[in-house]
């Protein structure tokens, strides 16, 4: 991760959640991404050293 951090999307396809950008949109919409403990709906949130992410019963930190 560069110093600008990574887009939500990006993450999920990388941690191998996802297969392709409309499963992440999917995703979204059906309520089931969390960042930091809030809900987050957009794809393009950018995401930086230290923020948790809850996919369904995954969950990633950032370090």
């Amino acid at each position: 991760m560069g110093e600008a951090g990574i887009r939500l999307g990006q993450l999920l396809k990388l941690a191998g959640l996802v297969e392709s950008g409309g499963s992440v949109k999917t995703l979204l919409v059906e309520g089931a991404v969390e960042v930091n403990g809030r809900l987050e709906t957009r794809r393009g949130a950018q995401l930086k050293r230290g923020d948790n992410i809850r996919c369904g019963e995954q969950r990633i930190r950032l370090t």
